[in-house]
């Protein structure tokens, strides 16, 4: 089978490394890709928006599965137009894809089928949103209603902080016209997890959770980025709030789709907090973590292709999973400016060193010039390592992560640490 991986950071070189495992598997394209990938995948260079192109390109190539990495092509519909041209990809409709694509869809779905979250508001007019925030208390999160590159959502301390981030949003467009409708949301607490499952619509195959770190500095301090590191499982969480937490929140999400007329397939991706009074939704993503697959999919035992080839089939039912119990560690390497502005592209030394077989290093934001390995973005490399015990996996992932070396080199020193150290949530 030939599969055509659509993206170009650390997730979709997760997939692809995934993927090369498969005895079914017998050629792989990226497009656009990045060196990391090149050494696994042939690279195409079609941007992941050149949707008429990606599909030129699959009928010209035979392509038997598409897989699509971000978030942007699908919102776009570009499952819609392969179907169109009889060709089989993994991933929802355009439709189903405002899931992320729009957060007011999103809490409005939520909130019609009385799935647990926070209570929202949301703004159209900066007036009326300004006039909302005199009354509001804080910490209050203000979100752009579009996407924003993992960039859109702002815990603000202050009111004065809320009513700067609206300004940015709604009239300077910091985020396009992504943030000219915010979401003014209720400030969760609590113990922030990620729960991913693929899905053919009726059939339902939970990923083993995992914990993201979104602020950009040790402790959750600083602003939010796209994710500095996740681990995977959670020893601080019972298992029977896990299982809550996929029932009323990810199960209840496709069911509620369903419900609508609005059928989801391939992967559903919940951010979750565990409040006080149960799980609650954060936000739904459309598509694999990053970097919550760079986490997973080292953990995946089982083969990833059928499970793609079956959700795209319909047939999801004739597939199990299973998980290798070790703990995964993934830091992510950053370029200093980031979440702002990364840095100019430098040099990246040390990231072909050979760390051992419990460490992959998966490219996220890199490219080469004359040979040389530099930085291209915000989120650079991502470091996953496997060990015997979480304390293992977090000693082997940083100790490569501190091997490499580029001018401004940002990382959180404290991924997993939660998992060491937190009282047990029952």
């Amino acid at each position: 089978m030939k599969v055509l991986v659509i993206g170009g950071g650390a997730r979709e070189h997760a997939l692809i490394w995934k993927l090369k495992q498969s005895p079914e598997v017998t050629k792989i394209f990226c497009a656009p890709g990045n060196p990391g990938i090149a050494s696994l995948a042939e690279c195409v260079d079609i941007p992941v928006k050149e949707l008429a192109k990606l599909v030129r390109f699959a009928l010209d190539s035979a392509i038997d599965l598409t897989v699509v990495g971000p978030e942007d092509p699908l919102v776009a519909g570009i499952v819609d137009l392969f179907q169109r041209n009889d060709l089989r990809i993994f991933g929802p409709t355009a439709r189903a894809a405002q899931l992320e694509g729009s957060k007011t869809y999103s809490k409005e779905l939520m909130l019609r089928h009385n799935i647990p979250t926070a209570t929202a508001r949301t703004f159209r007019d900066y007036d009326v949103a300004m006039q909302y925030l005199r009354t509001a208390q804080a910490p209050i999160v203000v979100k752009a209603d579009g996407l924003a590159a993992g960039k859109g959502v702002s815990v603000c301390k202050t009111i004065e902080e809320a009513r700067e981030v609206t300004r940015k949003m709604m009239r300077d467009e910091m985020h396009g016209k992504s943030g000219t409708t915010v979401v003014f949301e209720e400030f969760l607490e609590g113990e922030e997890i990620s729960i991913l499952a693929i899905t053919d619509g009726h059939t339902i195959v939970p990923f083993e959770p995992a914990q993201d770190h979104k602020s950009i500095f040790d402790g959750n301090k600083g602003p939010n980025t796209g994710g500095m590191g996740t681990y995977s499982p959670l020893p601080q969480i019972e298992a029977s709030i896990l299982e809550e937490a996929e029932r009323e929140c990810v199960f209840q999400a496709i069911h509620a789709m369903n419900r609508d007329g609005v059928p989801f397939s391939g992967c559903l991706f919940a951010g979750l907090m565990i409040t006080e009074d149960g799980p609650k939704v954060i936000e739904y993503n459309v598509r694999f973590g990053d970097p919550e697959a760079e986490t997973m999919l080292r953990r995946l035992k089982s083969d990833l292709f059928p499970l793609l080839w079956h959700t795209t089939a319909g047939t999801l039912d004739q597939c199990s999973i299973e998980w290798d119990p070790r703990p995964v560690v993934t830091v992510i390497l950053a370029s200093g400016g980031y979440p702002g502005k990364p840095n100019p592209p430098t040099q990246i030394k040390g990231a072909d060193a050979d760390f051992g077989p419990d460490v992959v290093v998966f490219h996220a934001g890199t490219k080469l010039v004359d040979g040389k390995l530099m930085t291209a973005g915000g989120r650079v490399l991502a470091v996953s390592a496997i060990g015997d015990d979480l304390e293992a996996a977090r000693v082997k992932a940083y100790a490569a992560a501190d091997k490499i070396d580029f001018a401004g080199k940002q990382m959180r020193r404290d991924i997993g640490a939660r998992g060491l150290t937190a009282t047990r949530i029952e």
